[in-house]
């Protein structure tokens, strides 16, 4: 299985009820949406994909690589500014360096572009921006200190306890495009029933309530 990188967390709190309800074990790959969709398209033998977004399993039905009914949305996602409680803190001398993840790789990358945007501080903090392939290493640059600052899933820092969420600032939702995040069956996996299963499994109520108690919004 591949799974964003924002989705870590939660996927093992999935992953032991899952398999405590079930005969199936997981195995899961965990890197930036991006990557992930690359490694799929070239060939890498995965069965289930839990992107960050939507684009990417549309594309792989697009492309005769994933089964079209299989698709559904699992979760929407928020963002979160982790480590100063003030935005308007980024622009100043105070910070000098802000962790966000690849755009290019990434929807909450891009959604921390967006809320930049509507904060009037694109060209005023593109010097210190930091860029992580994914949300994991962009959490790990400011965990590390390697920046003072990043934009990540509020479901990271939620995972840290009350100590961090009160560090932290939450754009409003309107700031950034919803971060719709979709599961899709790969066609290689069409007739597996552990894959079927899990994804049977993760639109039950018991996984919806893991999902919501782990920072996400619900479809």
């Amino acid at each position: 299985m591949a799974v964003a990188a924002n989705f870590k967390t939660t996927l093992d709190g999935l992953e032991r009820d899952f398999e405590a309800r079930t005969e199936y074990k997981l195995d899961a790959v965990v890197g930036s949406t991006g990557k992930l969709y690359a490694q799929i398209v070239y060939g890498a033998p995965y069965d289930i994909f839990l992107a960050a977004d939507q684009e990417r399993p549309i594309r792989l039905i697009e492309e005769d690589q994933a089964v079209v009914a299989s698709r559904f949305t699992y979760a929407f996602g928020r963002l979160i500014l982790w480590g100063t409680n003030d935005p308007a803190t980024l622009g100043t001398s105070e910070i000098k360096r802000i962790a966000i993840a690849n755009p290019n790789l990434a929807p909450y990358g891009k959604a921390a572009e967006q809320v930049l945007a509507q904060l009037n501080l694109t060209e005023e903090v593109e010097a210190k921006l930091v860029l992580g392939e994914n949300v994991g290493q962009a959490f790990a640059f400011v965990s590390t200190g390697n920046a003072q600052v990043g934009f990540v899933p509020e479901a990271q820092i939620i995972s840290l306890g009350e100590s961090a969420t009160t560090l932290s600032w939450r754009p409003p939702s309107g700031f950034y495009d919803p971060i719709a995040q979709d599961a899709v069956l790969l066609s290689r996996a069409g007739d597996k029933p552990a894959a079927i299963a899990f994804l049977d499994y993760i639109q039950t109520d018991a996984a919806r309530d893991i999902i919501a108690q782990h920072g996400y919004d619900l479809p």
